[in-house]
């Protein structure tokens, strides 16, 4: 037995449901999100990387799934234009059911990008900070922000939902203005 099977074994164990739950959010589809981790966990293991800890190879592997999410995004998108190039007709897709994840909100987050998508998933359902975020997707703290920024734009439009309003936001003094004034 290789050194990192039990390490593998562990991982698989204690965090796959989590790890198929960002990748189900990330893909849309059941069948996908499980063909997405099986390929993050073989990246992960078979790139011989060393891991001090099931803590550590599990943040290889949201990582791995992210980016791999990211790369099959560009590549359907790719395929896609082949496609309308050539005047074919794309292959249908099979609707298979969901596990315990509204399918309201992972239909409307198919219709982001797959940076906004990775961005919102990983600030809001993984609830990691900002620059947990940009670590883990190779981006500036700023680009995290404004990818969030846009793909929740998206969500509340496609969901008919909507975001804070301009009266609800505290009113912030101006330096430099009169006693007294302030901009909302």
């Amino acid at each position: 037995m290789a050194r990192w099977e039990p390490l593998l074994d562990e991982l698989v164990r204690e965090r796959r449901r989590a790890l198929l739950a960002r990748a189900v959010m990330l893909t849309g589809s059941q069948a996908d999100a499980e063909d997405l981790l099986q390929d993050a966990l073989v990246a992960t293991f078979g790139s011989r990387a060393r891991f001090s800890s099931v803590a550590a190879a599990e943040q290889y592997v949201r990582r791995a799934i992210v980016t791999r999410s990211i790369d099959a995004a560009r590549s359907r998108a790719s395929e896609r234009r082949a496609v309308d190039r050539l005047g074919g007709m794309a292959s249908a897709t099979v609707e298979l059911p969901l596990v315990g994840l509204e399918r309201d909100l992972v239909a409307a987050l198919q219709s982001l990008t797959a940076r906004e998508r990775a961005c919102v998933v990983l600030r809001h359902v993984e609830d990691l900070s900002v620059a947990e975020t940009a670590a883990t997707l190779g981006l500036s703290a700023g680009a995290v922000k404004r990818y969030t920024a846009d793909g929740i734009a998206r969500l509340n439009a496609v969901l008919g939902t909507t975001g804070p309003q301009a009266d609800d936001r505290e009113p912030v003094a101006v330096v430099g203005a009169p006693k007294g004034e302030a901009r909302a």
